[in-house]
């Protein structure tokens, strides 16, 4: 694979990840209720299904997902409803599990990564992005299953690496001991972004 073109992928995935979005928000919000550990399992969540995606993609799958809208909606429905449950969770719900919280709360280790897990999952952006640019990196001039795996090895350890320093964020915000009526006020933003980030998912639309 030309170094240029790995470059040019590797630089696209990272602004891509450093785009806030629903798992960036769920990552930010764990580390800033619960201990590392806990944080780096909803990282390791969202990197597993970014994962999946990308196997989905580099096998051909994702083409065929992304062409019929009725499993494209069924995807899409399905982040859509998850994303507003949430939002209207951080918002409305005292016990809100991206509500920012004290370092001695405990959540089971697997809740936290199947949280980021089913966050990333829900978000056919994600699915789409694979499914479309991915092709576009793939040299057809050199062995492609090295391609591949590269790629994939990449991606991975760049949501863990993006998304572990979210996570760091939200730790350093818990520790500010914010006043109880701007972590409100932080809650609700998240609520409102998340929210806002399900009718904008609404409105995809499957390639035609």
């Amino acid at each position: 694979m030309d170094i240029g073109l790995y470059i040019f992928f590797f630089v696209t995935t990272v602004m891509l990840i450093l785009v806030p979005g629903p798992s960036a928000i769920t990552v930010a919000t764990q580390g800033a209720s619960y201990d590392s550990k806990i944080t780096f399992l909803s990282v390791l969540g969202v990197a597993s299904a970014d994962a999946f995606f990308f196997i989905l993609s580099a096998t051909g799958i994702a083409s065929l997902i992304v062409a019929s809208s009725i499993v494209f909606s069924v995807i899409k429905w399905f982040g859509v409803a998850y994303l507003i449950f949430l939002g209207a969770s951080a918002i409305f719900n005292k016990a809100s599990a991206i509500k920012i919280n004290a370092k001695s709360n405990k959540i089971n280790p697997a809740k936290a990564f199947s949280q980021g897990l089913v966050v990333q999952l829900a978000n056919p952006k994600a699915l789409m992005y694979f499914a479309a640019l991915l092709p576009q990196f793939v040299d057809p001039n050199e062995p492609v299953a090295f391609q591949m795996f590269l790629m994939g090895l990449t991606c991975f350890l760049a949501d863990v690496l993006v998304y572990s320093m979210f996570g760091y964020v939200g730790g350093q915000l818990a520790k500010k001991q914010l006043k109880s009526w701007l972590v409100s006020l932080v809650n609700k933003v998240a609520g409102i972004t998340l929210i806002t980030t399900g009718i904008k998912m609404a409105t995809l639309e499957a390639v035609k």
